[in-house]
């Protein structure tokens, strides 16, 4: 279901600086996701065009256990400043069920460009606001 991924996944150089940008900047918020003792995932929320925003991606295999819906729990239990913004795509129901059992309230749509799709697709758009 990943839609939003680098324009070439294999490009591991690419994915290097890219990660290496993300994990410099102060304004991030990045944990790994662990369950069963081992590296499952990543969480973060970062500021987008002055809002803030999370993201999050999970391993198939730890899909519909739980673990996503915790660790998002636990990153906003870091983070006081409210509302917090979150998008998945439209046929993504997991990752939209995710942000919505931690509070998350649906307020639109908006399609963007998908590398993982090859085209556009269309997102859901989230907010939480307490």
């Amino acid at each position: 279901m990943a839609a939003f991924v680098s324009k070439d996944p294999t490009d591991r150089a690419a994915f290097d600086a890219h990660w290496a940008k993300i994990l410099q900047s102060p304004q991030n918020i990045n944990r790994t996701i662990v369950a069963e003792g081992q590296v499952v995932g990543h969480i973060a929320c970062f500021p987008m065009e002055g809002e803030l925003e999370i993201t999050y991606w999970l391993g198939r295999e730890f899909w519909g256990r739980g673990v996503a819906t915790q660790a998002l729990l636990k990153l906003l239990q870091l983070i006081p400043t409210r509302p917090i913004f979150g998008r998945a795509a439209s046929d993504n129901p997991g990752s939209i069920r995710v942000m919505e059992k931690c509070g998350f309230k649906v307020i639109g749509t908006d399609k963007g460009f998908a590398h993982g799709r090859r085209g556009e697709i269309q997102e859901t758009i989230l907010r939480l606001d307490a």
